[in-house]
């Protein structure tokens, strides 16, 4: 028996995501296993050594995404229970699709994937740059979109993380480039593609309220406490992990002072845009994580942290109308300001570091990069890759130019692929509303007895 038009869309979601869970239970029970217990007792203290080192650090980031991400994107007032639910489906369905992409890629020895912490921890790195890229278009697309959007987003990434850290040796010790510019650009580049020319008129709930607004500040809190762990996590134990955390804590704390600055001088009454502080304050975040790991002084943390600051404002009050006018580019949640330019910012700064460096081993170094970030088969070779200093400024900046490329092109192919009718976008007069997606029901806003039974078949047909 067919399918009724007005059912099929809704009825999309579970069948995806029914197929997908089923063929990864297949998939784990014919060829992923964990390592077999060692009889050593100096392996079982490693192991344990190394679980207890990295797990403290696995449930900080766990808190940055679920909780931290999630309140963050909470500034549309009709929109939290999907802006969380969304963030919450996307990062499980992400890590692992990325678990099974990596797993076949690297960890596929005599039939079998074995299965560990790290494998985990590197697969919901992954899984991040969903979450940033679909801050572009959020509101506007529908559930199916958006896992669609990341079934093609986590093997382009993987491949352009190989290309970047593995074959150009490029440093990035905490994903400026391969996490943060990539997951930017790809998500302006869904964006353009999926509304094409036309010019995305204020929707009348998307203007956030004092509530949403202070829920999203909420997450900001969450992120700036937690996002050190994030930036170190993967550095090398010891010197470098600890330069790592006390440099982020200096760009976020310059960083959020900045940020009051710069927006209360933007203001003409000199008040404080809510957005630019959900925003701004982390922005230090971004930019060091390229750099976190060199020894460099701590007042070049705080001047960067302060600069991209800086950038990030102006981009909202500045760069983000101007783009909306003349390119049509519609950025939601404005990850261009706070993922895009303060990235290009903090790989700017590497290669300058790489530049400026002595090629003493005691001058600003950055830690040999771990292969767990990138990969790689083996760790970069040498301090500063494999092109000496010059060499390793080059490799910095074509590492960039990789990343904006090849985001920028998949995302506008993706974006083409989401314009597929079947994926049910939500038209426009629905978007930015709960009620399309839960079973929520407001009631100072409950439909009466006389609602349109047009508007009440469009929304059953639009949902999914």
């Amino acid at each position: 028996m067919a399918v009724p038009p007005s059912t099929y869309p809704r009825r999309l979601l579970p069948l995806f995501l029914g197929l997908f869970q089923g063929t990864l239970l297949l998939f784990f029970a014919l060829f992923v296993t964990y390592d077999e217990p060692s009889a050593q007792a100096e392996d079982t203290i490693l192991v344990a050594n190394q679980v207890y080192s990295t797990f403290p650090f696995f449930q900080d980031i766990q808190v940055m995404l679920l909780v931290g991400l999630g309140l963050l994107l909470t500034f549309l007032p009709h929109y939290g229970f999907s802006a969380l639910t969304h963030n919450f489906l996307l990062l499980n369905f992400s890590m692992q699709w990325a678990l099974v992409l990596q797993g076949l890629l690297h960890h596929f020895h005599h039939g079998q994937i074995h299965l560990d912490l790290h494998k985990l921890l590197i697969s919901e790195f992954a899984a991040v740059t969903v979450l940033i890229s679909v801050g572009a278009v959020l509101g506007r697309a529908s559930p199916c979109q958006l896992l669609v959007m990341a079934t093609c987003e986590i093997p382009i990434y993987l491949a352009s993380e190989w290309v970047i850290v593995t074959c150009l040796g490029v440093l990035d010790v905490g994903g400026t480039i391969t996490i943060h510019v990539f997951s930017c650009y790809f998500g302006l580049g869904v964006s353009k593609a999926l509304f094409r020319t036309t010019q995305q008129p204020l929707h009348p709930k998307e203007t956030p309220t004092p509530h949403s607004d202070l829920m999203s500040l909420v997450g900001t809190l969450i992120l700036w406490v937690f996002w050190p762990s994030f930036v170190a996590v993967l550095c090398q134990p010891g010197d470098a992990q600890h330069r790592a955390i006390l440099n982020t804590l200096l760009a976020m704390s310059a960083s959020a002072i900045t940020t009051v600055v710069a927006s209360s001088l933007l203001e003409r009454d000199g008040k404080l845009s809510p957005g630019h502080l959900q925003n701004g304050s982390l922005a230090g975040g971004v930019a060091i994580g390229v750099v976190a790991d060199m020894a460099m002084p701590p007042v070049a943390a705080l001047a960067l942290g302060s600069l991209s600051a800086v950038v990030c404002v102006l981009g909202f009050r500045c760069l983000t109308p101007l783009l909306g006018r003349k390119l049509t580019l519609h950025d939601q949640c404005g990850i261009h300001n706070l993922h895009g330019l303060p990235g290009i910012l903090g790989a700017a700064a590497s290669v300058l570091a790489a530049l400026v460096a002595s090629k003493d081993t005691s001058g600003s170094h950055p830690s040999q990069l771990s292969p767990a970030r990138g990969n790689a088969s083996e760790a970069v070779e040498g301090r500063w890759g494999r092109g000496g200093v010059g060499g390793q400024a080059l490799c910095q900046a074509a590492g960039l130019a990789v990343a904006v490329g090849a985001s920028l092109l998949a995302g506008l192919l993706t974006g083409a692929a989401l314009r597929l009718p079947c994926l049910a976008r939500p038209p426009e007069r629905l978007c930015f509303d709960d009620s399309l997606y839960f079973k929520v029901q407001d009631q100072a806003e409950s439909p009466g007895p006389d609602s349109s039974a047009e508007e009440g078949a469009l929304a059953l047909k639009e949902q999914v």
